[in-house]
Parts: C-alpha cells; structure tokens; sequence
C-alpha cells in the first residue's frame, strides 16, 4: 500500500451549527443523480484479512459512508492483480490503493482516478553507516543493500535510482531483505552495507532508537516525492457519480484524514497527510521503476 497535505475548506455545510434545512439542502444535490448507488464495494490494496479490515478500518468506512452518503461494503482483496478482474466483473467499486499497486491495476482494469493522498516526505532514501566509505550509488556496486521486501516502494524506488545512474539492482548490488523492524541495528552491526526505506520510516527509526539524523547514518540518494496513495473508482460507474465522488473526497477529506490516522498502523505514515486530485501521469515515474525490475508486463 501503501506522499500527501492541504485541508480544503468547505464552509458551513459540516460546521456544527448547520440546520437540517441545509443538511437537507446538501443531500439533495447527491440525489439529483437519479441513479446515485445505495452500495459500494470498497477495498484496500494491502489489507487481505476480512476480520483486520473490519476491525482496524470500522470507522473509516462510517466515515465514508457520511461523506458518500451511501452504504460501503469492504472487500477484503488477496493481491493487486487478483484485484482487476473483480473490478472488471462489477464487484468491485471503489480502491485504496498503493502507488506501486495502482500502475498495475491501472494497466489491467482501467479504473478513473479520484483523490490522491498525499503524504509529505513520501519517498525512498538509501542509509549508510555515518563513517562508511561509500558515498554515491556507483560506491554500492557489489556490497549489499536491503531493500525490506521484493516489489515494496524502497525496492522499486532503489531500481529506478540505479536506472537513471545506468546501473542495474540485479547485477550491481547484493540485494537482501531481512527484517524490516532491525535494519537500523543490522546496519550498525556491518550486516549490510546499506538499507531503502522510506524517509518517514527512517526517520521513525531513528527516533526508536534515540538518534538524530546524521548522527550515526547518512542518506546517500533519495528519490523525487513519491505519489501519494490513491482512491480510484471502477470505469463501469457512471461518470456523474465519479465527478460527484471525488467532489465529496475532497469537501469531506477532514474527517477522512482523521479517520485513518486514528488506525494505529497508518498513524505515523499518514501524518500530515490531505486529499488532492488525482492525475494518473504522477504516477510515471513509478512505471520507470517498474521497467528498472524488469517487470514491465506487470504494467501493460
């Protein structure tokens, strides 16, 4: 699954103080959409177990339900390409997905992008102990590097880096991926030579660990700003109910932002995050990662 930033504003319709008569008034102009849907089958890229998705995302989907005014039932979803013949078949209305999940399900089922969720700091940084030798990524030709799981955002951002330095992860690096939760303390005992992760992740780590940043360990390379997660509908829906969904993302993004940093796993990741239009040509330079991992049929 799993980068994000300004709140919109969207006076008096949800101030606390609003009457029923302009509540009303709000609801009314969803309902001019003659064929506005009762239901909607929602899912979320990386959340597979049905009991983890109703537990950990209750009140996300209550606030959804608000904001879309209409009932959200949520489907748990096995892998990303599993994901596309589901949509394709009808069952499936609405995604989260991640932006390495989207280009492939993008390319497969066609879905219209909504809202972006932006997250600021959302991108893949390569860490090296403070006293190594090596100092650029032509330095980490032969040592070895983890890259904490195959297809994950530090893996495909750590390819795409490589790739515009004509250097390929493959055959120039040692790749390994150990566990996620010690690649500080397996840097800091020579395990590996350096570590991809996620700037925020690094910096949560390094917190953890009571550190500050370049005290013990310095970023080598960093990627541009990832994407940021993406909300996307199915192309069978109407394109009238599509305008209109996006419009209440954004207009009700406050409560939705609240609602995911309140998921414990997301707190962290998702602070300081907000709701933009989504545009599917921010997603390109994750289609250059893709081709960098010689994983280009994923994407066609």
């Amino acid at each position: 699954m799993i980068k994000r930033r300004n709140f919109l504003q969207y006076s008096l319709l949800f101030l606390a103080g609003c009457t029923t008569a302009s509540q009303n008034s709000d609801r009314n102009t969803t309902h001019k959409i003659s064929n506005w849907p009762t239901k909607l089958h929602f899912g979320i890229s990386d959340v597979q177990d049905r009991e983890i998705l109703e537990r950990d995302y209750a009140t996300f989907r209550m606030r959804l339900e608000e904001v879309l005014e209409t009932t959200i039932e949520l489907v748990p979803l096995d892998n990303i390409v599993a994901v596309a013949p589901t949509m394709l078949a009808g069952e499936l209305d609405l995604v989260w997905a991640g932006p390495s999940e989207y280009v492939v399900l993008s390319a497969r089922a066609k879905p219209v992008p909504l809202v972006t969720l932006k997250r600021p700091g959302y991108r893949t940084v390569i860490v090296v102990p403070q006293e190594s030798d090596i100092q650029s990524l032509a330095d980490l030709q032969g040592k070895t590097l983890d890259i904490w799981k195959t297809g994950s955002t530090s893996h495909l951002g750590t390819a795409a880096l490589f790739a515009e330095k004509n250097l390929q992860i493959q055959s120039d690096l040692k790749l390994v991926h150990l566990d996620p939760q010690a690649q500080l303390a397996n840097l800091q005992a020579g395990k590996i030579d350096a570590f991809a992760r996620g700037y925020t992740s690094y910096l949560t780590m390094l917190e953890k660990a009571g550190l500050s940043e370049d005290e013990q360990t310095r970023i080598i390379a960093s990627t541009p700003e990832w994407p940021g997660d993406i909300f996307v509908a199915s192309n069978q829906l109407d394109p009238e109910i599509v305008t209109e969904m996006r419009s209440r993302l954004l207009v009700g993004q406050k409560q939705l932002v609240e609602a995911i940093l309140a998921i414990e796993d997301l707190s962290t990741r998702f602070e300081g995050a907000s709701m933009e239009v989504a545009e599917d040509s921010d997603y390109d330079y994750m289609r250059q990662a893709y081709k960098a991992i010689g994983q280009e049929s994923l994407i066609q």
